[in-house]
């Protein structure tokens, strides 16, 4: 006898794991942001939808239930982001869960990337987890959780991504810090490493075939992530259920580890020649 345990894409359990919580997830106006927005409200949290766009963190608010609100924030900018803690924290009281999706990838070969190009990857991606860090751990009630969201590059080398690989790689390092320094708040923080994951980040390069396919062989259960996928290990570290867990990388990506990473900029180079 077998028995299916998948659940379709967009559908949640409802256990309220979270009910009560307040969390602020920053990114949360599209991709993984917004499915883990989307599923610590349906499990009872209150949400602070924060983003750059704020016209998205408002649109994925406005389809929440338990009060949800939208906030804008520039990661890269240190009064926006304190400005951030201390509004919610004003708001609300405190802040329970903070979830930092925030990220960007601008390839280049190291020999040839720009100084602004490469510094403008470390800022969004590095700079902007270490301010959400600092005022996070500010701000964060006792027993709360700080979860960020690295990538599979942080282990994984790409020829042509080093901005991005090494600030992910930075950030997973970061969390682990601040996991020993928060630690006897009875904070937890913790990282989430996906692999390819289908959002609108990655959308330019999975929409080329050849780059598609590349990824699909070399991850061996033979497909892209979804963001819900992501969001439920996102929703586990906010829970009580990880309540002896920090420190730790949780790495979601089909497999993808355990073979070679795609030859991204070859295939753009092949295609350049082409046309």
């Amino acid at each position: 006898m077998t028995t299916d345990h998948t659940r379709r894409e967009g559908e949640t359990m409802t256990d309220k794991r979270v009910d009560g919580k307040i969390a602020v997830v920053i990114g949360g106006g599209s991709g993984i942001g917004e499915a883990a927005a989307r599923t610590l409200a349906a499990h009872g949290a209150t949400v602070v939808v924060a983003d750059v766009n704020l016209e998205a963190a408002e649109s994925v608010a406005g389809g929440l239930a338990g009060g949800a609100r939208a906030r804008w924030v520039d990661v890269t900018d240190e009064t926006s982001v304190a400005a951030l803690f201390t509004g919610v924290a004003d708001e609300h009281g405190g802040v329970d869960v903070v979830v930092n999706c925030a990220g960007v990838n601008i390839p280049g070969f190291i020999v040839d990337l720009d100084t602004q190009q490469w510094q403008t990857t470390i800022d969004l991606c590095l700079t902007g987890a270490f301010l959400v860090t600092k005022y996070a751990g500010r701000t964060l009630n006792d027993g709360g959780s700080l979860i960020g969201i690295a990538s599979l590059n942080a282990r994984q080398p790409a020829a042509g991504f080093a901005g991005y690989c090494a600030a992910k790689a930075g950030m997973v390092m970061l969390a682990e810090v601040a996991a020993l320094e928060l630690a006897p708040r009875g904070i937890r923080v913790n990282s989430i490493s996906p692999g390819l994951v289908d959002t609108p980040l990655v959308h330019t390069l999975t929409s080329i075939p050849v780059i598609q396919d590349d990824f699909t062989e070399n991850t061996p259960l033979g497909r892209n992530g979804r963001p819900d996928e992501i969001a439920e290990a996102v929703l586990y570290l906010a829970s009580d259920d990880s309540r002896w867990v920090t420190g730790e990388t949780i790495n979601i990506n089909g497999g993808a580890h355990l073979r070679r990473y795609p030859d991204v900029m070859r295939h753009l180079a092949d295609l350049s020649v082409v046309e």
